[in-house]
């Protein structure tokens, strides 16, 4: 009730979803090839009118330290945060603590990091 209203974040629920599969039926829909048209592609069978947009930060629960074929487009240049906490069991300190793992993180989307510091 209280976030209702809310638009600073975007919270997605991926249940029986396959990232490999949805690519690949975005692929066969896609006239180009073309990295945008992919991604838009991609974003029409999700969920039309719903633009995709990047995954800043994917924590990862339980222990597991794979994707699991979990959003791999919008996962591209995520930071990655591994917790043995089990998904019911994590609490607010350990967002806090993930959270702050990402922002001690140098972001550098694939560049070289003096690249990165020239593009800042």
């Amino acid at each position: 009730e209280t976030t209702r209203d809310g638009a600073r974040m975007t919270l997605r629920l991926a249940i029986d979803y396959s990232a490999r599969d949805t690519l690949a039926r975005a692929a066969a829909r896609t006239q180009s090839p073309d990295a945008d048209a992919l991604g838009r592609s991609l974003s029409e069978i999700l969920d039309p009118g719903y633009e995709l947009c990047d995954v800043d930060l994917l924590v990862r629960t339980s222990g597991e330290q794979r994707l699991s074929d979990f959003l791999l487009w919008e996962c591209a240049y995520a930071e990655l945060y591994f917790t043995r906490r089990q998904w019911p069991d994590f609490t607010r300190r350990d967002l806090e603590t993930a959270l702050a793992a990402y922002h001690n993180r140098d972001r550098r989307f694939g560049r070289l990091p003096e690249l990165a510091e020239l593009a800042s």
